[in-house]
């Protein structure tokens, strides 16, 4: 999209340096050289990602139990991993700006996993909750320098796909995150659970190491903070970037929000399942990998703002369906909730790293400082609004979440049209 079709000016300033290739020819495209190595190692460290982040969102009944705790204590140990990513993502991106982002993200991978494999012995919940929030801090080199790495490395044609697939991988490690920890904790614990996930983030990490081809176009910039300060300004003063860091953090509220306490709501009557049924149910998971990976087409048919509109009506559409007191009604809107997402989640984070001219490891940043932002609000609003009012006060939380999308989506429309208007009027 040009600036005139979405409101807002491209131009974010001058600021430090600029990662930009010198021509768009050299850069990895679908079926050329490097590509594919580099998709498959940014999808396993999407999977470690994700697992690692969300590890014991399955397990909150479980570790409620075991630790003595609520629900919204035990939710702290999702918020607190979300949280410290949120915090140390600006940060962790200004050391991939000045170090290199392979560098970064391989760091980055080594802190997270080795934290994961202490996570189990975790004695007490402050403990835990500490143990998570550091994992968090060290997963947040992962996420901006990631879509950095697509946006200087990959042709223009081919970021959204690519960053989808990038995307797909979160998904996959969510899912697979939680199913495995739900059999496992079934039979041997929420203990146990977490160290597997731990080994398997482990194997994915030296996998990504090994994969990831050597970046060409990255130009190393200054990790002064006056340059840092500036860059973030430039990026806040622009009106498209604002708008599409607060889209990801609402879509965010409401996915945190809805996984972080289904599993209390699935483990209560009507339903009563077990644990291992519990973990099962995040194989839903797996339509948030397709979403993801086909965005790019969908911002081809509908344009971005039509992809917003359909991401948002969809995961609105499954919220009230899994109001329903039937298992296979709830599990039908939580495919339409997670479609909805991962689809709204892709387009928003790839026009970030198409809007962003210069400090693109920091645009990326904010962005994800607002969604894991979004997440811990989404995991701690909604255990308490279920607490207060059940599933019914989740899903209405879930719901301001998709109407503020909606119109944030019609201020972006409205500005665009404005723009257009103007130019006419020059012209």
């Amino acid at each position: 999209m040009t600036p005139a079709d979405t409101g807002a000016s491209t131009t974010v300033g001058a600021a430090s340096a600029v990662s930009v290739p010198d021509t768009a020819d050299a850069r990895m495209a679908p079926g050329g050289p490097g590509y594919r190595r580099m998709s498959l190692a940014l999808f396993l460290a999407g999977v470690a990602t994700f697992a690692l982040l969300y590890s014991t969102q399955a397990l909150l009944p479980l570790i409620s139990g075991d630790m003595g705790v609520t629900a919204s204590d035990a939710s702290w140990t999702v918020a607190a991993a979300t949280g410290g990513l949120a915090v140390f993502v600006l940060p962790m991106s200004a050391l991939s700006e000045r170090f290199g982002r392979r560098t970064v993200m391989t760091a980055s991978l080594a802190v997270a996993v080795t934290v994961g494999l202490l996570v189990p012995f975790a004695p007490s919940l402050p403990a835990l909750v500490a143990l998570r929030a550091v994992q968090g801090a060290a997963l947040a080199g992962l996420p901006a320098s990631a879509t950095a790495y697509l946006a200087e490395e990959v042709t223009p044609r081919a970021l959204v796909t690519a960053i989808g697939l990038f995307v797909a991988g979160n998904s996959v490690g969510g899912m697979s995150g939680r199913v495995i920890t739900g059999w496992v904790a079934q039979e041997w614990g929420w203990r146990v659970a977490v160290g597997v996930i731990g080994v398997v983030a482990v194997a994915c990490a030296v996998a990504f190491r090994l994969l990831l081809p050597a970046p060409r176009h990255f130009k190393a910039g200054s990790l002064r903070p006056r340059v840092l300060v500036r860059t973030v300004r430039d990026h806040l003063a622009n009106p498209l970037l604002r708008r599409l860091y607060a889209i990801g953090a609402l879509f965010m509220t409401v996915f945190g929000g809805v996984y972080t306490v289904i599993g209390y709501r699935l483990a209560e009557a009507p339903f009563s399942l077990p644990q291992g049924l519990i973990g099962s149910i995040f194989l839903v998971y797996l339509v948030g990998t397709v979403s993801a990976s086909t965005a790019g087409r969908l911002v081809g048919r509908l344009g971005r703002r039509g992809a917003l509109y359909l991401g948002g009506g969809t995961t609105a559409a499954g919220l009230l369906l899994s109001l329903a007191p039937s298992l296979p009604l709830v599990l039908l809107g939580l495919v339409l909730i997670t479609a909805g997402f991962f689809a709204g989640h892709a387009v928003a984070s790839s026009a970030v790293g198409k809007t962003a001219q210069h400090g693109r490891a920091q645009a990326s940043a904010l962005y994800q400082s607002a969604y894991y932002v979004g997440s811990s609000a989404g995991s701690t609003v909604g255990a308490v609004a279920f607490h207060a009012g059940g599933w019914t006060g989740t899903v209405g939380i879930g719901l301001l979440a998709v109407l503020g999308v909606v119109a944030i989506t019609v201020t972006g429309s409205v500005a665009a049209r404005r723009t257009a208007g103007a130019v006419a009027a020059g012209a």
